[in-house]
């Protein structure tokens, strides 16, 4: 077998075995057991189980989340982007987001639940950071001054907000969670404001914001 042929085959284990842990992480959370019993359901071993993800639970959160941008970038390609308003591209991206998490809500739920913890901090930012950047990308976005990093920032907080509320959210095909990722558009995407806020409360702001994102860039997610 090629090296090439060992890797794809690899991972598409991988993505097997986190499709069979799904169903399970909403009893048991994002565990060895959860891991177990969906290795269990396609014939793996433990020892299989620790090979595909030495990492464990926290390596396979990651790869649920990879997945989830991955599918993100491939739904947004389907769409005609390019004829709509930026607003509406960034909304646009972040429904598309949402809506491929809703078979797995309770998932999401305990993988914010490990990402909030201090020593998983560095990997969840930049896992944020991945997420954003893609849908920029996505929406078109040719930025390279510090608007780049202006754009991520804004929109770091947009889906955050916009994720936690949507975690809760029990209206009817999620109109409630829609019209709130609206009105969070509307409150940011004015990127001189927040520009202009930041100029008062910190000096050198186009350093400080590109420092941040470039040290981001610069390591492996």
């Amino acid at each position: 077998m090629t090296t090439t042929k060992a890797k794809t085959s690899r991972e598409t284990l991988r993505r097997d075995l986190l499709a069979a842990t799904l169903p399970h992480v909403a009893f048991d959370g994002w565990t060895m057991t959860a891991m177990r019993a969906g290795g269990d359901d396609l014939g793996f071993d433990l020892a299989e189980i620790r090979r595909l993800f030495p990492g464990g639970a926290d390596e396979m959160v990651d790869l649920f989340v990879a997945e989830a941008d991955r599918r993100m970038v491939e739904e947004l390609e389907r769409r005609d982007l390019p004829a709509m308003r930026i607003r509406e591209r960034i909304a646009t991206a972040v429904r598309v987001r949402l809506e491929l998490h809703a078979p797995h809500r309770e998932a999401v739920r305990r993988a914010l639940s490990l990402q909030v913890m201090p020593q998983n901090g560095p990997g969840t930012i930049r896992g944020l950071y991945r997420t954003v950047d893609l849908m920029w990308r996505a929406a078109g976005d040719d930025a390279t001054d510090i608007n780049f990093y202006t754009k991520r920032m804004l929109l770091a907080g947009v889906y955050s907000s916009t994720l936690l509320y949507w975690i809760n959210d029990k209206s009817e095909g999620f109109a409630d969670t829609w019209a709130f990722l609206d009105r969070r558009i509307g409150n940011v995407m004015t990127l001189q404001k927040a520009r202009f806020r930041l100029e008062k409360v910190l000096p050198n702001p186009d350093r400080l914001v590109e420092g941040f994102f470039t040290r981001l860039r610069s390591r492996r997610v």
